[in-house]
């Protein structure tokens, strides 16, 4: 008995040993980058390496003082977060839909709706811009919203319906029983059931949204539309040269409330990434 214990303490040990092992290595690129946001520009291109680097604040101070970030920050939030409600009330009746209704070309539709996110986004950016142009929509944070909504539409309806086939039929067939409409099935009982699913096709959402780059450039033009994304770039170029230790910082700070988003929810964040691989 005494062996068991030893040998399963040890094996504990091992397990938690190697987890913590690769986790400080998927964590050192990060924590890298955080030093490199923390030095001066000085110290960041160097002949020789610097292990011992010097603490600086000058990063920050640019980030906030000399460049507006908070609005670039506020533009984002405001961007990610509109994309996501647009895209949860028309993701949930469409996915009930292509989940629970029996109809003539429905798994066409459903790929069809799958497919959208194949396409190349450079295809359709013309387009976009003058379509955007003639509603007096550039450079605006509307703009943004719709956009960013239309391109993760197909992946967030389709991370729900695989949430949606998971529930059994047998409840909404007693709801119907006792006289329930499909609006309040799908209101008191579906989305109740399917909520960690929900919660997950929106962070998804919100990630691809954040990593959008060729349509925020093109819409946006200034300050007022200005998204994290688009503030890096101008960290890259002008009498500044690139200015390594900024772009470190912001990016840094757009990583961190990802991060602890997706490590909350990340059992869920699995289920979801598989899109209804195994149910059709």
């Amino acid at each position: 008995m005494a062996s068991q214990r030893r040998s399963k303490g040890e094996s504990l040990f091992l397990r938690y040993f190697v987890l913590g092992a690769w986790a400080l290595f998927c964590l050192v690129p990060v924590l890298w980058f955080l030093s490199i946001g923390l030095r001066p520009r000085t110290e960041i291109i160097t002949p020789q390496p610097i292990y011992m680097p010097t603490f600086s604040l000058d990063a920050w101070h640019m980030i906030w003082k000399d460049w507006p970030m908070g609005y670039y920050l506020r533009n984002s939030v405001l961007a990610i977060l509109g994309s996501v409600a647009i895209d949860l009330v028309l993701a949930i009746p469409a996915a009930y839909s292509l989940a629970r209704y029996r109809y003539r070309g429905r798994e066409d539709i459903g790929f069809y709706i799958l497919s959208t996110r194949m396409m190349a986004p450079a295809i359709v950016a013309i387009p976009i811009f003058f379509l955007f142009k003639s509603m007096n929509l550039l450079d605006t944070v509307w703009a943004l919203m719709l956009i960013y909504a239309a391109i993760n539409l197909s992946v967030v309806t389709w991370i729900i319906r695989s949430y949606m086939l998971d529930i059994p039929k047998e409840l909404e067939d007693a709801a119907r029983t006792d006289g329930a409409s499909d609006l309040r099935i799908l209101w008191e009982i579906i989305i109740p059931a399917i909520l960690p699913g929900i919660i997950t096709a929106g962070v998804i959402g919100g990630i691809f949204a954040i990593n959008e780059f060729l349509f925020t450039l093109l819409i946006a033009s200034t300050k007022s539309a200005y998204t994290m994304s688009v503030a890096l770039a101008n960290f890259t170029g002008g009498s500044d040269g690139v200015i390594y230790n900024a772009i470190a910082l912001v990016a840094f700070i757009a990583f961190v409330p990802v991060f602890l988003v997706v490590v909350a929810i990340q059992k869920h964040l699995s289920r979801g990434l598989t899109m209804g691989a195994v149910k059709g």
